[in-house]
């Protein structure tokens, strides 16, 4: 019973999505609209149908999502639509995964009030005096459809029914789907010839939002249920927390993630800071001072364009070739958006935004990993592997390998009907921007900046992206209004100023030199160093030096949740001397320890 749509563009035969069914019509009117736009970006297309006036799923339903609404108030027209009832019956208890909130698990029991529904639950339900209403905090008693064994989560109950059984038995109706404060609530069934759950019913409302692991979870099983095809073997779901998703999601040629770690998350208190780039512990005094003046305006809507004027100017550009973003990360979930690649690969080791926002977008991407080996540099052969992605994502220089491509060599990755896409979020503390591919004939290219690191604004978001200005205007018109606010439409403005330009060629110039000082400190000890043009190094510490290091208070950014990197890499952020010689006498009496491993 799967149908698929096509998704991302795709031509006949590429990637198709398959479809959800959706209750909607007057007797189920309530449901998240982010729980729709969650299935498509995990490459699911929602269709909706009435359960009162459709005489049948729509065609090649491949999963079910019933919400909330009144279905005891239309009860005598949902029993009247028996071939509905019967072809939904039918479905559900041959293994269709299904969720059922609140109106739709009433409508997947016996009977409601003496009407009789489809009978894929054994209970029956009836109205009662007392309403039900409020905020819960759940628990999954076991393995469900949605949620792994403990997962916890917040929701709320709406309802004057009451069903009989209140929950699962262990029996037909399998198990309670959720633990509740005042008991069992719902029913969590794995129907059809399987032993994983398909059916998770409750009255608990569930915002996926802030649960998106039921979303992942969900979506991983209709897919499973789809077959063969190459969304099923591509999309990646988020891994659970701590899990490495290299082990955790084998999907073949599918690009890895990792599990969405970022250096901020290694900060703790007292611990010196190497995991994250920014640049300093806070903004410069003028720069500080410009964003403090922007709160006597902050009751007007934020204006951007003298900050994309100042961008177009800096960049040498037409205003119609910029467009100003909420930091990187909003520009990449555009691109994925607005663009829709068939066939996208990510250049790895790479940051996992690109991906998240592609997987997200229901467009997954297949990964190409740059040997790390010999430097990790794009030689050609790399070139010649991307010949048929319509999209390609890479860093220059790129994070965490801090490696520098040369122009000259990312052109070659410009193509007919493909989109060249460079992460240059560090290239303004490269001196002289040497390989930037800003300039010239931008057709076909997006270089995407940020400003969090270099201008110590990362609480602010402040980024742009530049290129081609057909693929821009495609981008602007997916972007939200106000989407970049006015603190960070005044820093853009300022730091495209020429006495901003000069100071940023003065940090990129120590950068360099304190990146120097940490290169030969770690060289003379014996380990490898990518050489690296960012404020950042790449370094081989060996097994174990990320946990010592931490122990003796400095946090460092682990390298094992990049594609093509394990556990005996760390990246180090660029500090000064002093600092940087604090952290290698700590490596130093982890390695006389004896326990650095090889």
């Amino acid at each position: 019973m799967v149908a698929r749509t096509h998704v991302c563009g795709a031509d006949d035969g590429l990637e198709e999505r398959p479809v959800v069914a959706v209750a909607g019509g007057r007797a189920f009117t309530f449901r998240y609209a982010e729980t729709l736009e969650m299935m498509r970006a995990r490459g699911l297309e929602p269709v909706v149908f009435d359960p009162v006036r459709d005489r049948e799923l729509p065609a090649g339903t491949g999963a079910l999502y019933l919400g909330g609404g009144f279905p005891e108030v239309h009860a005598r027209s949902l029993a009247a639509n028996t071939s509905l009832l019967a072809q939904l019956r039918d479905a559900v208890t041959s293994g269709l995964p299904t969720v059922a909130e609140c109106a739709g698990m009433l409508y997947l029991l016996e009977a409601v009030d003496g009407h009789r529904f489809s009978g894929v639950l054994p209970a029956t339900a009836a109205m009662s005096p007392r309403l039900t209403l409020g905020y819960r905090e759940a628990e999954a008693p076991s393995d469900t459809l949605l949620a792994d064994a403990g997962t916890r989560v917040r929701g709320h109950e709406f309802h004057r029914t009451l069903t009989t059984p209140a929950a699962g038995d262990g029996e037909g109706g399998g198990h309670a789907a959720w633990l509740l404060d005042a008991g069992a609530d719902g029913f969590s069934a794995a129907l059809g010839s399987g032993s994983e759950p398909t059916v998770h019913a409750s009255y608990l409302h569930t915002h996926w939002a802030g649960h998106p692991e039921l979303a992942d979870r969900f979506a991983a099983a209709t897919h499973r249920a789809a077959g063969p095809g190459l969304v099923a073997t591509t999309l990646l779901s988020l891994p659970r927390p701590g899990v490495d998703a290299r082990a955790d999601a084998a999907l073949p040629g599918a690009a890895t993630p990792g599990d969405e770690h970022h250096g901020d998350a290694e900060l703790g208190d007292g611990l010196v800071d190497f995991a994250v780039n920014v640049r300093a512990s806070s903004p410069p005094a003028n720069l500080r001072h410009a964003l403090r003046g922007v709160l006597d305006e902050a009751a007007h809507y934020p204006d951007a364009r003298t900050a994309t004027d100042a961008v177009a100017a800096h960049h040498r550009l037409a205003r119609e070739q910029v467009l100003l973003t909420n930091g990187a990360a909003e520009a990449f979930t555009l691109i994925a958006r607005a663009l829709a690649p068939r066939a996208p690969v990510v250049v790895h080791p790479q940051f996992s935004e690109p991906d998240a926002a592609l997987r997200r977008a229901g467009c997954p991407a297949r990964a190409h990993v740059l040997d790390v080996r010999s430097g990790a540099n794009l030689g050609d052969a790399d070139v010649a592997a991307l010949g048929g992605a319509d999209l390609v994502v890479l860093g220059n220089p790129t994070n965490p390998t801090g490696v520098l491509h040369p122009r000259a060599q990312l052109e070659k990755l410009r193509g007919s009907g493909r989109v060249l896409v460079v992460d240059e979020a560090f290239m303004d503390l490269v001196p002289g921007e040497s390989e930037s591919l800003i300039g010239g004939d931008m057709t076909g290219v997006l270089v995407v900046r940020s400003l969090t690191k270099t201008w110590s604004i990362a609480g602010v978001r402040a980024g742009h992206v530049v290129g081609d200005a057909a693929l821009i205007a495609t981008l602007r018109a997916q972007q939200p209004h106000w989407s970049v606010n006015s603190l960070a439409l005044e820093a853009t403005r300022y730091a495209m100023t020429a006495p901003a330009a000069r100071r940023v060629a003065e940090w990129a110039e120590e950068t360099s030199q304190w990146r120097e000082h940490l290169d030969r400190g770690l060289r003379s000890r014996g380990v490898p160093v990518l050489a690296s043009a960012a404020p950042f190094v790449l370094a081989r510490v060996g097994a174990g030096a990320h946990a010592a290091w931490r122990d003796a208070g400095f946090a460092t950014r682990r390298a094992d949740t990049f594609p093509g990197l394990d556990g005996s890499w760390v990246r180090l952020a660029v500090r000064d001397p002093l600092t940087t010689d604090a952290l290698l006498t700590a490596y130093d009496a982890f390695r006389q320890s004896g326990e650095a491993a090889s």
